[in-house]
């Protein structure tokens, strides 16, 4: 099954970036559906990618041999419970993208106590295809299956598979929501060389390849994170004064406790919905 046919039930944006990202691939058009209830939206992935589209989930799952739920989660389970007949009929591999909901849970929902599941966790950047995406499958998942639930995340970036579903968890406080950690410093950065005189442009410009900069060097260098900070950390230097006062400010400390409530929440908002 060099290309199966895929279903992606509730296409918004994520979904568009995956299905997107799999055209670039070239992947076969006439193999992606899309289902949204909004006819703008789909008529926005139909101009835009030529893929099917309906308004109806059971028509989309009926042609598909795998299943993305790309919902909101407040909506997987009403989702889930109208394909359950279509689901146990063909027993196909089901991916979902949406946030805190277990395998289980959604096994549940689907009343198919055999669904085999794959959850993820893509990110943001993945809408410009440079995401990360933490996986997991459940037991009822084969080899083939997982390949093609990969091929199918890398169209967006790179992939971690888990053997633990509650490092999802993790992976939820960690690259889900690092984005917006990083964009944070950034704006207190940028704020402050506006504040110290340079213009807004400057200072954006200045910040963001700076940040790039770096991402590129952790990325493509062979030493550690550590080892890289080391390096730019003259003893006596301006780095290293600015690296005491973090330190003395226990920014660590800070981080961990913002990760910490970061994935304390993902496990409640888990429990909460399943």
């Amino acid at each position: 099954m060099n290309h199966p046919t895929i279903a992606f039930i509730g296409a918004g944006n994520m979904a568009g970036s995956l299905i997107g990202g799999l055209i670039a691939d070239n992947y076969p058009v006439e193999r992606i559906w899309a289902t949204n209830p909004l006819p703008e939206r789909l008529e926005s992935l139909q101009q835009t990618f030529g893929v099917k589209t309906t308004p109806n989930n059971k028509e989309a799952v009926a042609q598909a041999d795998v299943i993305v739920f790309a919902v909101k989660p407040g909506e997987l389970k009403n989702v889930a419970s109208e394909l359950s007949e279509s689901l146990l009929q063909k027993n196909p591999l089901v991916i979902s993208i949406v946030t805190g909901i277990t395998c289980q849970t959604i096994s549940k929902w689907a009343q198919c106590p055999d669904l085999r599941v794959v959850r993820t966790m893509p990110n943001t950047p993945a809408l410009l295809r440079s995401g990360i995406t933490g996986l997991y499958a459940n037991h009822f998942v084969d080899e083939e299956q997982r390949t093609i639930a990969e091929s199918i995340l890398r169209a967006v970036g790179i992939t971690v598979w888990l053997s633990n579903e509650d490092d999802l968890n993790i992976v939820t406080a960690l690259s889900g929501s690092g984005p917006a950690y990083f964009f944070l410093f950034m704006e207190y950065i940028k704020d402050w060389a506006q504040k110290m005189g340079l213009t807004p442009e400057q200072a954006q410009l200045l910040t963001v390849n700076t940040a790039l900069g770096a991402a590129r060097m952790a990325l493509e260098s062979d030493k550690e994170i550590t080892e890289l900070r080391r390096q730019v950390t003259s003893p006596g230097g301006t780095t290293e004064q600015a690296i005491k006062t973090f330190e003395q400010g226990k920014l660590s400390d800070l981080i961990d406790q913002a990760l910490n409530a970061a994935h304390d929440k993902a496990v409640e908002l888990a429990k909460s919905i399943g």
